[in-house]
């Protein structure tokens, strides 16, 4: 028994209850839900008095969420995902392996997504389901069997295929004049573009080429592809991974900054839980992986 009956609450009480949270509106969760208002309100009245809480509260015509709403709505967002992915899984499992991938975006759109068509014909048996994550997380409580790690092997409880070092270069604006410099310090002259996973790569690209020192602070971007389009139009310098760099200075839409490059921070690994039976679909995967990069 995983827990006593009366501390697990119905779906749809905790359906109405995050889109009440959400929307902060009971008749907008009728809507969005096909229910009635009063059947909402007795969805949230009922879970409160399941939980012996008050999980939220009335400010005139809005619904707004108490301290312990406001906490209890995270762990329910979180539940609803995982078991929506999990039925998903279930539904598409007996006809065909599952794999669910966690994947960085500028890796997954620029490098990992032009393959996957050749996996896909070589293993039909399975689907590839991908999302995006920025950062690291809990591997093991998650919906996915892999993620796609930058960085070092530095992720507890994990085995790691390693998949490539990543390469980066200085690129801008063919517009920004005197371009490609070639003295590093030239490129100071510019605004740079920052990525906030890396506050460091210019400082560690400068000491590189023999620059040290603490670069301006700039424009902060949460992705490569934001920051590349920022480069495209003329707000400043970005230092890009060579694949994602390849097709932006291909069609000229970008230029090299400088002539030089370097080694950057870090590898990219697959990695996948180490206290469970890898997956079927996961060994294929893991061994398609090593025909297209340098791995053992």
């Amino acid at each position: 028994m995983i827990a006593p009956r009366r501390y697990l609450p119905s779906v749809p009480a905790l359906l109405a209850f995050e889109a009440c949270a959400r929307l902060g509106s009971a008749t907008q969760a009728a809507t969005e839900l096909s229910l009635t208002q009063s059947a909402i309100s007795r969805q949230i009245k009922a879970l409160e008095g399941q939980l012996g809480v008050q999980l939220m509260a009335r400010q005139g015509r809005r619904l707004t969420l108490t301290q312990a709403g406001t906490e209890y709505v995270r762990d329910v967002r979180e539940i609803l995902s995982r078991l929506a992915q999990a039925s998903v899984n279930a539904a598409t499992q007996a006809q065909s392996g599952v794999l669910t991938l966690a994947i960085l975006p500028a890796f997954g759109m620029h490098w990992l997504a032009p393959r996957l068509s050749d996996f896909a014909q070589a293993h039909r048996e399975v689907t590839v389901n991908l999302s995006t994550r920025l950062h690291p997380f809990a591997l093991g409580p998650s919906p996915f069997d892999a993620a796609i790690h930058f960085g070092h092997e530095d992720w507890p409880g994990v085995h790691y295929l390693p998949l490539m070092p990543e390469t980066v270069v200085p690129v801008c604006a063919p517009s920004l004049a005197g371009a490609p410099f070639a003295v590093p310090a030239d490129l100071l002259r510019h605004p740079l573009l920052h990525l906030e996973t890396r506050p460091r790569a210019w400082a560690r690209w400068f000491e590189a080429v023999g620059h040290p020192g603490e670069p301006p602070h700039g424009m902060m971007f949460d992705q490569f592809a934001t920051m590349a389009q920022a480069a495209v139009h003329g707000l400043g310098i970005a230092l890009l991974p060579t694949f994602v760099a390849a097709p932006y200075l291909k069609n000229g839409q970008l230029v090299l900054a400088s002539d030089k490059t370097t080694e950057s921070i870090g590898s990219y690994y697959l990695v996948w839980p180490d206290d469970r039976p890898t997956p079927p679909a996961l060994e294929a995967f893991c061994a398609w992986l090593k025909t297209q990069t340098d791995s053992p």
